[in-house]
């Protein structure tokens, strides 16, 4: 695997998702970004803008074992991460582990928000140690471990939203958005007769999908750029407009992203340009307004673009 190769089957995934949703390039690519660098996406939206077809034709694209959660208030940890059980075909009727929807490779979990804080708690540990322990016996997640989850933030009755911290166990934050008209027509002729992303074929294996997430984290990051990252992150923890700065996850989180965002286009250099355009994914959800803030209508867009226009971005390297 080499960049030209990687940024050949980043652009085939690409192009293969875009068959099924529609005008959201935009979208499926930062989506495909977080994947090569091994991170989880959550997907936070109005219902019916395509956050589940979305998870489902990345899936799809990869020829990966995808396992589907549906999130609901009365579900347990153990309904995720599997539980011990009595084995009835032997004499002994002895206990055996059942494996839980968690071992899979990209696990779509539908409405994350609706899961008890309880039962959240269980699937955030298995995203970030990709282990689940029960009963005292650990078991490894398959290679490579994905969520791929979905919340709704206008439904309020019976959903528990996930606290800033756990949020922060997610590479990104992405939002879709309504398609414009003639997208919308798209959608709108794709699905007539059933749905669209069920047509789909992979266009890649899970063994190129490891190589890609491979290739991603040994892209050269120089010193100039590496400390670009942490002067933007510093600038964060100084503006008073924000009650929690980003953390130093937040600095790794860019970093690895980055250098995937330059593989896809082909190079083994991370550029300015590459930090620049994943700042609002990476942190946006990492960092939270003070209460005068929302009231004078800040938004963290505001505060990431007094962070950057504060810094200057290395000389010698390509700027957006």
């Amino acid at each position: 695997m080499n960049v030209k190769r990687f940024q050949e089957l980043f652009d085939r995934l690409a192009a293969n998702v875009n068959t099924v949703i529609h005008g959201k390039e935009d979208v499926v690519r930062l989506a495909l970004v977080a994947i090569c660098s091994n991170g989880h996406v959550v997907f936070e939206d109005v219902p019916g803008v395509g956050k589940s077809m979305l998870a489902r034709a990345l899936g799809a694209s990869m020829k990966a074992d995808v396992g589907r959660v549906q999130c609901t208030p009365d579900m347990l940890p153990g309904d995720i991460t599997g539980s011990s059980v009595v084995d009835t075909s032997r004499k002994q009727m002895d206990f055996v582990f059942r494996a839980g929807p968690i071992f899979t490779n990209i696990l779509l979990v539908d409405e994350v928000n609706r899961a008890t804080p309880k039962t959240q708690s269980a699937l955030l540990e298995a995203m970030a140690e990709r282990q689940v322990t029960v009963e005292g016996t650990t078991h490894k997640l398959p290679d490579p471990f994905l969520v791929l989850a979905t919340q709704n933030p206008v439904e309020q009755a019976g959903t528990f939203p996930l606290p800033e911290a756990q949020l922060d166990r997610f590479l990104f934050r992405l939002t879709m958005g309504y398609p414009g008209l003639e997208a919308e027509r798209l959608v709108l002729r794709g699905n007539a007769r059933g749905l669209e992303v069920e047509t789909l074929k992979p266009v890649c294996t899970i063994k190129e999908v490891l190589e890609m997430i491979e290739l991603a984290a040994q892209v050269e990051i120089t010193e100039p750029v590496e400390t670009y990252i942490l002067e933007i992150v510093q600038a964060t923890r100084n503006d008073p407009a924000l009650l929690m700065a980003a953390s130093p996850r937040a600095s790794i989180a860019l970093a690895k992203a980055s250098k995937a965002l330059a593989a896809a286009d082909g190079r083994e250099q991370v550029y300015p340009e590459d930090v620049r355009a994943l700042l609002n994914p990476v942190l946006n959800h990492r960092i939270l307004l003070t209460p005068d803030a929302l009231l004078r209508g800040e938004t963290v867009d505001d505060v990431l673009e007094r962070a950057i226009s504060r810094i200057k971005p290395p000389m010698g390297l390509k700027v957006a």
